[in-house]
């Protein structure tokens, strides 16, 4: 599958990679993340973020999560194996709303 980096991308690469935009200037919701990560994750990742569902990683134990966050966003964005897509169900900052609850786990 080719990959091309749309608009969405792009910015979302300079939100996460410039070093001259502080962090608390574009801080994601980590309670909305929450909130989020409850109606659409919880189901196979568990309330606890331990797998709720064989094959699913284990967030406490930081599988999954010792990557840069634009990994993180492009896996939700486009989902993997039985993971589905978010893409257009979940805006950028939603999913990096999930991504700040995500990283609480570990």
């Amino acid at each position: 599958m080719k990959h091309s980096l749309t608009a969405r991308h792009i910015a979302v690469l300079i939100l996460l990679a410039c070093p001259c935009i502080t962090p608390t200037a574009f801080a994601a919701d980590v309670l909305k993340g929450k909130e989020i990560y409850q109606t659409y994750c919880e189901v196979c990742h568990g309330s606890n973020g331990q797998g709720a569902i064989p094959g699913t990683p284990n967030f406490t134990r930081g599988q999954g999560l010792l990557q840069p966050d634009l990994a993180l966003y492009n896996r939700i964005e486009s989902g993997k194996n039985a993971m589905p897509a978010f893409q257009g169900v979940l805006d950028t900052d939603e999913i990096l709303g999930v991504i700040t609850y995500l990283r609480t786990f570990f």
